[in-house]
């Protein structure tokens, strides 16, 4: 069972720096805002826990495609990790390894009807009770894409981005709602588009774990390999984990639209050190696993 946010005014605050510290997730202190990605942020003109109209104001964010790029280009190193230089995968490990590398360079396409079907999927889970009217519509910015066709933001990720949110969705229903409609917290003005936001975190995911090399060289990477002898769908867990403990950084650190670049790096590096905890071996021991909510 996760560990809901109830925050209210500067108490709620407290109360969200006080989860991160318990669950031994950094918080980053504010820094000043940088430049925007591009587009329009949304402004979220209520923050009371938003029905579906208030959800299309805080979630509808239109921008160019820079949101998918730049975001990992910082100018801060790399920490460095120490890792096992005789690691070896075993020959599960290694099959359920090249099966998710698979799934890494499947392109969204919209001539194929299980990837259509796939995108419909999420709507509908997402809003169970508003019909889609259109794969090309205004609609989809209700969920945070950047224009009315998400398979152009979809390029930004390929397929698995897709996966990801829809296994979100399923797996974890509470925490993935109480994200989309950013219904706990106190809410920036101008918060970040909750589907782009969840395409950059699986470009992040992929970064940090290595999976365009042959084999993982830190340590995050290979106690994600020993965790998928484990949890075949650690990669996916991992994700909704991942967008948990940013929305927990977004609230603790009193975020808005230009410092989502910040969130994102220190929900990075946060999740590099909990991946290099020692005897790491279940998706389980991570501590933020206890920020999903069923």
């Amino acid at each position: 069972m996760g560990i809901p946010f109830q925050l209210q005014s500067q108490q709620g605050i407290q109360q969200a720096k006080a989860l991160l510290a318990e669950n031994k997730i950094m918080i980053k202190k504010e820094t000043s805002p940088s430049e925007p990605f591009g587009g329009q942020p949304a402004k979220n003109a209520s923050t009371p826990k938003p029905n579906m109209a208030t959800a299309a104001k805080v979630n509808a964010m239109v921008g160019n495609r820079t949101w998918f790029g730049g975001l990992f280009t910082g100018s801060g190193k790399k920490r460095q990790v120490h890792a096992e230089r005789n690691f070896e995968m075993t020959p599960l490990q290694e099959q359920r390894m090249q099966k998710l590398k698979d799934r890494l360079n499947i392109p969204f396409d919209e001539t194929r009807p299980d990837h259509l079907t796939s995108l419909k999927a999420l709507w509908k889970v997402s809003f169970p009770d508003t019909e889609l009217t259109s794969l090309v519509s205004e609609q989809w910015k209700d969920m945070g894409w950047q224009g009315p066709n998400p398979a152009t933001d979809f390029r930004g990720g390929g397929f698995v981005s897709l996966e990801n949110l829809l296994f979100f969705a399923r797996r974890y229903p509470a925490s993935f709602q109480k994200l989309l409609l950013k219904t706990q917290g106190m809410r920036a003005t101008w918060e970040y588009p909750f589907a782009t936001a969840g395409v950059n975190i699986s470009h992040m995911l992929i970064q940090l774990l290595e999976l365009n090399s042959a084999r993982p060289k830190t340590l995050p990477g290979i106690n994600f390999v020993r965790m998928l002898s484990e949890h075949e769908d650690v990669f996916d867990i991992l994700y909704c984990i991942a967008f948990e403990m940013m929305d927990a950084q977004w609230l603790a650190m009193r975020a808005s639209y230009m410092q989502f670049n910040d969130v994102l790096e220190a929900t990075k590096a946060q999740l590099e050190r909990e991946l290099s905890l020692e005897d790491l071996l279940r998706i389980q021991d991570l501590p933020a696993y206890n920020l999903l909510l069923k």
